[in-house]
């Protein structure tokens, strides 16, 4: 079979002229090239169809139906590609499989919680270590800030400026780079924590500013199984929805409404700036983080009262 003849010739095409655009397409590459040795395993001849594409997105028995309908976005992609060289090719309809993600309801962290955890990690192991202000100053600042963990885990010791109160994210999600203001409490709490490193750590084996007890780059492995571990002495496994680390950036972009809502501020003109501060790439990206809590209902509620109440009124 020739190259160009195989499924994976033809997709090995296509994630080159996306590529050369300026797209990574690491997991949906690894992806349809799966796709495409499944085809030629099965020696699939002729066009693509939807048959082929159905029945190499449902494989994973068990999986929940928003994975299979990634699974057949992604041959969906291809095959509008394809359909540009083979007529022939079958595009799969739109949301064959029904939407490719579902947003799970958040768990909002309150203040106590955000308290709760902070003094938690003062209690992990060994005492008197570096391990537990690491992580009771990283959780900290993920609560803050609204940072993304892995930003924070890669954040050097000269993306921390003291004279100016900022962090500086580099190369984040979308190659987006940001510099990330923060409160005058935050900058004191980061100071107090990198005083404490170097004195304990005079020749670290890495540069990034939160390290380990070893002196070694915090990895997010690490960091999720001492959450876990922290979830567990909390007594949070049992909440429902359970909470999560990157719902802790969720937190903070609600809290950020609420202070808004509360002061009487333009919110529709201030999204666009919190938007920036989270680093995403569109605004709507920021609304999906945006949860009715009671305490925003209430706001919000009371607002529109006095708006339209008075509106309303003879």
């Amino acid at each position: 079979m020739s190259r160009h003849a195989s499924m994976v010739g033809q997709a090995e095409d296509y994630l080159a002229s996306r590529r050369k655009l300026g797209l990574q397409l690491k997991i949906e590459g690894q992806q349809l090239l799966s796709f495409a040795q499944f085809a030629d395993d099965i020696r699939h001849r002729g066009p693509l169809t939807n048959e082929l594409a159905l029945r190499w997105a449902i494989l994973p028995k068990g999986a929940a139906p928003e994975y299979w309908s990634r699974r057949l976005g992604i041959v969906r992609r291809f095959a509008k590609y394809r359909f540009l060289f083979e007529p022939k090719t079958e595009v799969p309809p739109e949301r064959l499989l029904g939407p490719a993600c579902r947003r799970p309801t958040p768990y909002i962290y309150s203040e106590d919680d955000i308290c709760e955890l902070v003094r938690a990690c003062s209690d992990l192991g060994p005492a008197g270590g570096l391990r537990p202000l690491t992580y009771a100053t990283f959780f900290g600042l993920l609560a803050s800030t609204g940072l993304r963990s892995v930003e924070a885990l890669r954040l050097n010791r000269s993306d921390v400026d003291f004279s100016t109160g900022t962090l500086c994210v580099t190369e984040s999600k979308f190659h987006k780079s940001r510099l990330v203001p923060v409160h005058s409490s935050t900058l004191h709490a980061l100071g107090a924590y990198a005083a404490q490193r170097d004195r304990r750590h005079q020749l670290p084996r890495a540069q990034t500013f939160f390290l380990t007890e070893k002196g070694t780059s915090l990895k997010y492995g690490k960091m999720f199984a001492t959450f876990q571990e922290l979830r567990k002495v909390l007594g949070w496994s049992k909440k429902n929805p359970s909470p999560r680390i990157h719902v802790l950036r969720h937190a903070f972009a609600v809290r950020r409404l609420l202070a808004w809502y509360t002061a009487g501020a333009d919110v529709d003109q201030k999204i666009p700036t919190l938007s920036t501060y989270l680093g995403h790439v569109k605004v709507s990206d920021t609304y999906w983080y945006l949860t009715a809590v009671p305490e925003l209902l209430a706001v919000a509620s009371s607002r529109y009262e006095r708006e339209f109440g008075r509106r309303a009124r003879p």
